[in-house]
């Protein structure tokens, strides 16, 4: 008797033993349909045995292996197989939700027939002319259809992010018409590169250097300097030895940018993206066509970690500093520290990319585990100016000083773009009552509703909390509530108050929140249809717009007041990020940050865009406090209806972890720094050593002791290398 054991996407650290006498070593990684319980699952053979502590009479047979699909690659399931020991997450959950939702579905995928267009006829004869001038996008691509006549859906996206909206308008007029042919090949090669300086020469020649085995590379380089370019001469060998390439960045918003850009460069190339941006049908197909090794580039956030690819030959994370890497529920992965393990598997190069690398990557370099690789010099461009603006006892126009005003204006006059930066969506982030004191607070958390004027909302940005204005103080009668702070709904209202005649875009998660409101905006700013620009964090990164000369930062001081240890390290790392959209073309930029604290050195290292000299600082600092990356952590988190609970349930934790074996120190249980969220209490239980290995023994046995206990209402989970406490 065969016994094959799945995975399921259950939270028990488990794997189910089932018959199956057909079974064979192909079979590992198939998706496999199963009984559980009262219905069907879906799940994943992960090992084959010949003997199950189940009684022979309890087994139940598999209902199906699926053997039309490909299976997991045993690479893949090295990964995957990691991921679940280090960060302790079950790994049937872990295998089962890398999957598309497509395929974990009982009902069986078809892919839909790939669809060709061609030109027809009156599309032949067509020209751009006869298009609205502003349909930029119709206009690329029906250039596109001039030079290669028939063109399949991926091809077409290179006209733009609207390319489909485009392509049936362009059918509309009946320039274009489906075809059931297959598609022609497209042209081969490569889209000739600019030089390259002798810096980019250098790194670009160290990482071919190592393909075909494992070297970790930091490219740090300053924004401007050309790490993209070195990306895509890297990429382009890769491609030419028979191997893919994966690119992870850290926003769904730098994909589409990134991605016409990497496609241009390598028409050839099949490039598909995955990232949670996508609908469920493009993201089966993207996910596929890497698992059959079709796709030779794919591009993603940190979901792409775990895409199969067979012929992976190289792995690149551009600005790998940032946050977005790290999933902060579920199964807590870093995207970052999967892909180096990934490529340490493989024996495949892994470039780590940023202008601010993360401390931890930094000393990693310092330490000579990575092999640092710089570029210190902007390719075409000086450094932008940075300065401070004094905002001690002045009074600030709705958070904006005369200094940066005159400022604004002065780039108006010039037809020059500029962008205000402010950390926060909405109009202000609480309504407060001046006769009582009340203020707009969450009733779900401890956090404050921020006032959204426009649609006339209160909402948390945590829970997702919904309430409408309240047309008087809840607590006291009084009718007049105003605003407290600023959030870039009242910025872009003041500056449309200040400048009538300009054009003022906000970018943040509130004004893109439709399909591609965001690709169509930066057409706008590209074209020079837009002014002024007040952004969140999306605008802080990755960006290249050359029109833009003036970055004025509001409210930098908030992060200073944070009881985050690597609040300083975001904080210069966000701003330098920010500075860097500055002065990108022909003019020197200028960078102007609001502070009631100009001599702080902080912000003192940004005015000398001194990286180095910054990190240096912080890492003597953290090696004193004795924090990451000189000691490594685990949090374990907590969250029940009361305080109590979730206390309680930390304090046993602790308790049992004190009668393991331990070379660990084990903290007091504490309430989160949000105590409340969703109507949950929340606490925290800090546990570290000196020495990772000797704290991954520790938490697999204290994780295995955990998972037998019963909590009752309290829900926990092990949060290995925390960002955030």
């Amino acid at each position: 008797m065969k016994i094959v054991r799945v995975g399921l996407d259950v939270p028990v650290d488990t794997l189910f033993d089932y018959r199956a006498d057909d079974a064979t070593g192909a079979d590992l990684g198939r998706r496999v349909l199963v009984p559980f319980g009262r219905r069907t699952a879906v799940g994943v053979v992960l090992e084959l045995a010949q003997h199950s502590e189940v009684p022979v009479a309890q087994l139940k047979p598999v209902v199906r292996i699926v053997r039309d699909e490909p299976a997991l690659d045993a690479a893949d399931l090295r990964l995957l197989g990691f991921a679940a020991a280090y960060y302790h997450h079950p790994l049937g959950a872990v295998v089962m939700n890398t999957l598309p939702q497509r395929l974990r579905r009982v009902k069986p995928t078809r892919a839909a027939p790939p669809r060709a267009f061609a030109l027809t006829a009156a599309g032949a004869h067509a020209e751009a002319d006869d298009l609205p001038v502003r349909a930029l996008v119709q206009r690329r691509l029906l250039a596109l259809f001039k030079a290669q006549e028939i063109l399949d859906p991926a091809a077409m996206r290179a006209a733009g992010a609207t390319a489909s909206r485009a392509l049936q308008q362009l059918v509309a007029r009946g320039w274009v018409e489906a075809r059931a042919a297959p598609v022609p090949p497209r042209q081969t090669g490569v889209v000739a590169a600019p030089p390259l300086t002798a810096e980019q020469g250098a790194a670009v020649q160290a990482v071919t250097a190592a393909l075909g085995n494992f070297q970790a590379f930091l490219l740090r380089g300053i924004t401007g300097s050309g790490k993209t370019e070195v990306y895509l001469h890297a990429i382009g060998a890769v491609l030419d030895a028979g191997h893919q390439a994966l690119l992870l960045v850290p926003e769904i918003a730098l994909t589409p940018q990134l991605e016409n850009v990497v496609r241009a460069r390598f028409p050839s190339a099949h490039l598909v993206s995955l990232h949670s941006g996508l609908g469920e049908s493009d993201r089966f197909e993207h996910w596929r066509a890497a698992q059959s090794g079709a796709a030779d580039i794919v591009l993603g956030t940190r979901l792409a970690a775990f895409a199969p690819l067979p012929r992976l030959g190289l792995i690149i994370v551009d600005e790998e500093q940032d946050a977005s890497f790290k999933q902060m529920d579920g199964l807590r992965y870093s995207a970052r520290d999967l892909a180096v393990v990934r490529a340490q598997q493989r024996r495949i190069p892994v470039v780590l990319g940023s202008a601010t690398p993360a401390l931890e990557t930094h000393y990693n370099a310092v330490a000579g585990r990575y092999r640092l690789l710089e570029l210190t010099q902007r390719i075409h461009a000086a450094p932008p100016s940075i300065a401070c603006i004094d905002t001690r006892g002045e009074r600030l126009a709705d958070g904006l000083s005369g200094a940066l005003l005159e400022a604004v204006g002065t780039r108006l006059a010039r037809n020059e773009q500029s962008l205000l930066f402010i950390n926060r969506r909405g109009y202000a982030p609480v309504l407060m009552c001046h006769a009582c004191g009340w203020l707009s607070g969450c009733p779900r958390c401890t956090a404050k509703l921020v006032l959204h004027l426009q649609d006339r909302q209160l909402r948390c940005h945590h829970c997702g909390h919904c309430a409408a204005i309240p047309v008087s103080c809840p607590d006291c009668g009084n009718p007049d509530l105003a605003p407290l702070g600023q959030g870039t709904q009242r910025v872009e209202a003041a500056l449309a108050a200040r400048f009538p005649q300009a054009r003022i875009v906000r970018i943040d998660r509130d004004s893109t929140r439709r399909r591609f409101a965001w690709q169509t905006v930066r057409e706008r700013i590209q074209a020079r249809e837009v002014d002024i620009l007040v952004g969140t964090q999306m605008l802080a990164k990755g960006h290249d717009f050359p029109h833009l000369n003036l970055v004025g930062v509001l409210n930098a001081d908030s992060l200073l007041y944070s009881t985050d240890f690597r609040a300083p390290e975001r904080l210069f790392a966000l701003l330098m990020q920010v500075a860097g959209r500055a002065g990108r073309g022909a003019d020197r930029g200028e960078v102007l940050i609001q502070t009631e604290f100009p001599q702080h050195p902080l912000y003192a290292a940004v005015r000398g865009q001194d990286y180095g000299a910054m990190a240096e600082t912080l890492l003597a600092e953290r090696s004193a406090a004795g924090f990451p990356p000189f000691v490594h952590q685990a949090l374990l988190r907590a969250e029940a209806p009361s305080a109590a609970s979730a206390l309680d349930f930390l304090a046993h934790a602790a308790q049992i972890g004190r009668q393991l074996p331990q070379a660990v120190t084990i903290y007091d249980p504490v309430p989160a720094a949000m105590v409340r969220r969703a109507g949950l209490e929340r606490a925290q239980l800090l546990v570290q050593s000196d020495n990772r290995a000797l704290l991954q023994q520790f938490l697999g046995a204290w994780y295995a002791r955990l998972a037998t206990t019963r909590t009752r209402r309290t829900r926990w989970s092990l949060d290995v290398d925390p960002l955030e406490f």
